[in-house]
């Protein structure tokens, strides 16, 4: 199973980026799905996550801004970001619970995408 992330790039403050997570390979079923983020010299946080039903969670630094969605026929989840800020800058990694059979399943990680906001 590999986790393909994109999306990521350079925008000013104020703007909107969308970032995808495509899942592949032996895939049963997704449960839960999620976006961390890394800064600089700061440890990976939850940013957002959904789960196979659709009920969301998100960090408080990014509620009312960021959205996060998924479709479940893709295997692909998602994050809308709105009016981003210098504190948003980071490296984003989308994460799977991934079953590749009924009863076994693991957890994954994306390679990660780069964030930049400018002030």
């Amino acid at each position: 199973v590999q986790l393909q992330a994109s999306g990521g790039g350079l925008v000013q403050t104020g703007g909107s980026l969308r970032l995808s997570c495509a899942a592949s390979g032996r895939i049963f079923s997704i449960n839960d799905m999620a976006w961390y983020r890394q800064a600089p010299g700061k440890q990976r946080e939850l940013v957002a996550g959904i789960t196979s039903g659709g009920m969301t969670n998100y960090a408080d630094s990014v509620k009312g801004r960021f959205t996060i969605s998924r479709d479940n026929a893709k295997n692909t989840v998602y994050l809308q970001m709105k009016t981003l800020k210098p504190e948003d800058t980071a490296v984003y990694y989308c994460n799977a619970y991934v079953k590749s059979l009924r009863w076994i399943g693991s957890d994954y990680w994306g390679q990660g995408t780069l964030v930049t906001v400018s002030s």
